[in-house]
């Protein structure tokens, strides 16, 4: 059985899992140059999922992971959805739009989520990962006894303590550098905004699991840095989003290479979550905003309005996720960009 000491000596180089991003075609060329690909499916349907992962399962015989959201459910407040959608309003209008009438919380948690809970025991992924905290004890037993290999997302020592007693395997330790949402167990809570180097350190110190070092490392000298940190492997994610095997479009791409500001943001999805900052992350953040909804009820509005947009044309109100390394982003086929970290890895 593959154990996860094993899987991190042999694929220290995790593709992270990107929900809208990652691809079947853009795990599989990473597991099989020697990483471990991983399919986000956290806003993915159990048909969606089921999907994916048997076309992963096609494309390659090497281990890959699959991510889930494990949030809790949104807090519904019809005032203040309803301010927010007034607040949006003119950007529909400009856009030749409408606000929709009502949010919906357009995400089910994974927790909540049992046929997607039993599609993973079914088909049973080399690796299961999960974001936002953690599926219930039960969940994760079965899942071990079915031989799966489990991570979870930790910001802060909190959670990957609570994540060690939880009996997972790995942890991720995502520093304040990464692209895309913060793993946060509570949003609401005050965020540690501990670097990548920061909470790699602390945890290598204060736990027992082995930690994946992510945020902002983007080439081999990021991974080096890691590894004399202690990190049994690196998690990159900005890195792949511009490979031509990922789902970004064409402006996505654009914009990545372009490079530019990042920004930590509740404003597009109701969670804190790191991307290139536009004119939504502007509107949103105004000083007369309004609080944005719940994740991932905030999430539907922005949807709405970047769909209104793009009809146009326009990509002005995208969420762009990337951290703080896109500068050093490049565009290279998945393997290609493979090889090349490992190679520029290596110690001199």
């Amino acid at each position: 059985m593959l154990t996860i000491q094993t899987l991190l000596q042999q694929r220290n180089i995790i593709q992270a899992p990107m929900a809208g991003v990652s691809t079947p075609a853009l795990a599989a060329a990473v597991s099989n140059a020697g990483g471990l690909g991983s399919l986000g499916l956290g806003a993915s349907s159990v048909a969606s999922a089921r999907e994916q992962i048997e076309q992963l399962q096609a494309l390659t015989d090497n281990p890959f992971n699959v991510n889930v959201f494990c949030h809790a459910p949104a807090q519904s407040d019809d005032a203040v959805e309803a301010a927010w959608l007034a607040y949006l309003q003119p950007l529909f209008t400009e856009q030749g739009g409408q606000a929709p009438a009502q949010l919906e919380e357009i995400y089910t948690s994974f927790n909540d989520n049992e046929p997607m809970q039993a599609l993973l025991l079914e088909l049973r992924p080399a690796v299961v990962s999960f974001h936002f905290g953690l599926p219930p004890a039960s969940f994760i037993e079965r899942l071990h006894h079915a031989g799966v290999i489990t991570l979870a997302s930790a910001t802060r020592l909190e959670e990957a303590r609570a994540i060690e007693a939880a009996g997972i395997h790995g942890v991720v330790a995502q520093g304040i550098e990464a692209g895309g949402h913060r793993g946060m167990f509570d949003p609401d809570a005050e965020d540690a905004e501990l670097t990548t180097s920061e909470l790699v350190r602390l945890l290598v110190a204060e736990c027992r699991l082995p930690v994946i070092a992510a945020g902002g490392i983007m080439d081999g000298a990021d991974i080096q840095a890691m590894q004399a940190l202690g990190a049994a492997a690196v998690q990159l994610g900005t890195a792949f989003v511009a490979c031509p095997e990922s789902a970004a479009n064409e402006a996505y791409r654009q914009r990545l290479l372009q490079g530019g500001n990042t920004r930590l943001t509740r404003t597009l999805s109701g969670r804190p979550a790191r991307g290139l900052v536009n004119r939504f992350i502007e509107h949103g953040e105004a000083a007369d905003a309004p609080v944005a909804p719940d994740y991932p009820v905030a999430y539907h509005a922005a949807k709405q309005l970047h769909g209104a947009a793009a009809a146009r044309g326009c990509h002005d109100f995208a969420a762009h996720w990337a951290g703080t390394g896109v500068q050093k982003a490049r565009a290279m086929p998945a393997a290609e960009l493979m090889e090349m970290l490992r190679q520029n890895a290596l110690p001199d």
